[in-house]
């Protein structure tokens, strides 16, 4: 089956030369810091950062998929993925986390419903599967403090 692939990302989006992506487990969550990009979202400084949660994650991985390796066919999505650099929800596909065996998984299993998030990035792909994916709440968050928002299904809701 062939997936559907929800861009999360309406009005920014990580900063497309060095957007640095860093993973950090807290618990339960895993939040993805990453640089954005101020080029094409002019409200965004140099050097300002974005920051998401994913909620009660069961597996993450950061892949070496990067731009060319896209363009030239050789990543699972290359073909379907409406877009290079993107975040997306990947949904009706029971299989979208087939093929990569570098996953990270959680000892514990999560309770709710759980989404597969994907999100292009230069040099890398950031893959999550969580309850939710939310812009976090701190005063250093670019995507906080410019007002930015994910879709409804995103936030689980």
């Amino acid at each position: 089956m062939k997936p559907d692939f929800l861009q999360l990302n309406a009005g920014w989006n990580a900063e497309p030369n060095a957007p640095d992506p860093q993973v950090e487990i807290l618990g339960n969550d895993i939040v993805l810091c990453f640089y954005v990009n101020p080029f094409q979202f002019t409200e965004f400084a140099k050097d300002e950062r974005g920051f998401l949660r994913f909620v009660n994650w069961a597996r993450f991985r950061v892949g070496v998929t990067n731009d060319e390796g896209w363009y030239g066919g050789q990543c699972r999505f290359s073909k379907i993925a409406p877009e290079w650099g993107e975040f997306y929800q990947i949904v009706g596909d029971a299989t979208s986390t087939d093929g990569p065996t570098d996953w990270r998984v959680i000892g514990t299993k999560s309770t709710g419903e759980l989404h597969h998030f994907l999100f292009y990035f230069r040099d890398n792909t950031f893959e999550c599967v969580a309850q939710s994916c939310q812009i976090e709440v701190r005063d250093d968050n670019a995507l906080q403090t410019k007002g930015k928002r994910l879709p409804a299904l995103a936030a689980g809701q």
